[in-house]
C-alpha cells in the first residue's frame, strides 16, 4: 500500500487554510501546516493527529531561505508532496490614501511573490508526483475595485496561476485557482452581511485535487448565493 498524499497548506493558521488542513485529513491526506504563528499551528498539528498526520512549519512565505527550509523540512518528514496550495495572504483597507506604505508592501510579498516562492520551491517534488499546485485567488481579481490595492494583488494572482499552469504542463503538474467572495475569515474586522464559510472553499479546494488525474479545473469563482458584486 502507498503511503497517504502529502498537502502542504499556507496560511494554514486559521480561516480556509486551517479548514483545508481539516478536510484534507478526513479525506486521507497528510498535511504541512505552514504560517508564521508557531502556537496556533501547533494546536491545529495536535488537534489534526500529530505527527504522522500533521506536520507544523512556521515559515514567511515572503522569504525564500525559509520557504525553501520548509519544504525541506516537509520532504525530510514525509517524503513526498503531492498537493501544494498557496493559501497565505491579507488585505487592506481601500483608498489611496488608506493603509500604510509597508502595510502595502507586505501586501504585495505574500499575495504575489508568497505563490511565486512556493512553487519555485516545490515543482521538483510536484513533478515526481505528478502533483496539484492551487492558490487562493478572489473574486476581487475578476473585478474593478474602488482604490484596492489587494485586488491587484489578486488580480495578479488569477493571471499567475493561469501562466503557471501553462508552465508546468509539460511537467504534468495541475493547477487551479480557487477565487471565493466574501468568507467569514479573520479577513475582515466587520464580518460582510452576507459570506461563505471557510469549509465552503475548503470542500472547493477538496473537489479540485478529487478529479481524475487527467482533469484539470483551472479556476473556481465561488460567491454566497445573495452576493452582488
Amino acid at each position: 500500500m502507498s503511503a497517504p498524499p502529502v498537502m502542504i497548506i499556507t496560511g494554514a493558521s486559521s480561516g480556509i487554510g486551517a479548514q483545508t488542513a481539516r478536510r484534507a485529513v478526513q479525506e486521507g491526506h497528510r498535511v504541512a501546516l505552514l504560517a508564521r504563528s508557531r502556537d496556533a499551528l501547533d494546536e491545529l498539528a495536535t488537534d489534526l493527529g500529530g505527527a504522522g498526520t500533521a506536520l507544523a512549519v512556521p515559515c514567511d512565505v515572503t522569504e525564500w531561505d525559509e520557504v525553501q527550509a520548509a519544504v525541506e523540512t516537509v520532504l525530510a518528514t514525509f517524503g513526498r508532496i503531492d498537493v501544494v496550495f498557496a493559501n497565505a495572504g491579507f488585505g487592506a483597507k481601500r483608498g489611496v490614501l488608506s493603509e500604510s506604505p509597508e502595510h502595502w508592501r507586505s501586501m504585495v510579498l505574500v499575495n504575489v511573490l508568497g505563490p511565486a516562492l512556493l512553487i519555485r520551491a516545490t515543482v521538483a517534488a510536484l513533478e515526481e508526483a505528478k502533483g496539484h499546485f492551487l492558490i487562493t485567488g478572489s473574486v476581487a481579481g475578476h473585478v474593478t475595485v474602488p482604490g484596492s490595492l489587494y485586488a491587484a494583488t489578486k488580480h495578479a494572482a488569477v493571471a499567475y496561476g493561469e501562466s503557471v499552469r501553462k508552465d508546468l504542463l509539460a511537467r504534468g503538474i495541475r493547477v487551479t485557482v480557487v477565487s471565493p467572495g466574501n468568507v467569514e475569515t479573520p479577513f475582515f474586522d466587520t464580518p460582510p452581511a452576507v459570506a461563505l464559510t471557510p469549509d465552503d472553499v475548503a470542500r472547493a479546494v477538496m473537489f479540485a485535487v478529487g478529479q481524475p488525474a487527467h482533469v484539470g479545473i483551472n479556476e473556481i469563482v465561488m460567491r454566497h448565493r445573495d452576493q452582488e458584486i
